[in-house]
């Protein structure tokens, strides 16, 4: 059956791989990027693919909630239905640290904007809808000041550890929260250093296979073998579920993580 599924910065790199895998599959792929021309042009080379699939083009910048807003907008006038969201977009090394709302672009991209977009999407998820969130296995404790934008992060690495550690928290509070409802929730860390672009303006270095990335992001989408993950983070580097950062566990810093968030998305709508 064919599936309807969102992939957020799905114009290259890992999301760009796993639309590639999905449309040869035959599922209709909501392709999203910040480039026009890029978006186009991933568009054309996944319709010359072999197979049944089908692509449309949604354009955003993610690290504008304005944007992520009329994403969702636009979404839900057209589709019914969604049987799948990859929240993939990510911000590592920037030379603009905070967005013009006044965010850190490592929580505006990795955290706040999907979490925006999930809940937005939430009247087209149905159940056993699939939410999969693109952790990390760089998770750092959460600084609500920084979160809340008040103040600056003065180490890039530990900025986007932060904004992932967040991103796995309101993953693992909305799946409890959606639970009644059937969906799943799960976050996954597609496998570290990988070759994508983040890695090569990051790191330095080529990275490896990005194809491991984008096979666990198929799974994720596809496979019985998430079918009851909801809450769940899986770890890609060892093979399977497991323990992410310890304030997961927390429900205390969790919720005030959650709250943060509310408040400051509330504060920019």
């Amino acid at each position: 059956m064919q599936k309807v599924i969102l992939i957020t910065g799905s114009t290259d790199g890992i999301g760009l791989e796993a639309a590639r895998s999905l449309y040869t599959q035959g599922h209709h792929i909501l392709l999203h990027g910040r480039n026009d021309t890029k978006l186009k042009a991933s568009a054309k080379a996944l319709s010359e693919l072999p197979g049944d699939g089908r692509v449309e083009c949604y354009l955003a910048d993610l690290s504008r909630m304005a944007e992520v807003e009329k994403l969702s907008e636009e979404i839900v006038a057209k589709h019914e239905q969604l049987d799948v969201v990859i929240n993939n977009a990510g911000v590592f090394r920037t030379a603009d640290t905070f967005t013009n709302e006044g965010i850190d672009i490592r929580f505006a991209v990795n955290a706040f904007a999907h979490y925006l977009l999930s809940k937005r999407l939430l009247p087209l998820l149905r159940p056993g809808a699939r939410v999969i969130n693109l952790s990390s296995a760089a998770q750092s404790a959460v600084n609500l000041e920084a979160l809340a934008g008040k103040i600056k992060i003065a180490h890039q690495l530990n900025a986007y550890a932060q904004s992932k550690l967040a991103l796995t928290i309101w993953t693992r509070t909305m799946a409890d929260a959606q639970k009644k409802n059937g969906l799943i929730f799960v976050s996954v860390n597609p496998g570290s250093l990988l070759a994508t672009k983040m890695v090569k303006e990051g790191f330095g270095m080529a990275g490896n296979d990005i194809q491991i990335g984008a096979d666990i992001l198929v799974r994720a989408a596809l496979t019985d073998e998430f079918a009851n993950a909801s809450g769940k983070y899986f770890d890609n580097d060892i093979g399977r579920f497991a323990s992410p950062h310890s304030d997961t566990q927390n429900q205390e810093t969790s919720e005030e993580i959650v709250r943060v968030i509310e408040k400051v998305l509330s504060g920019i709508s």
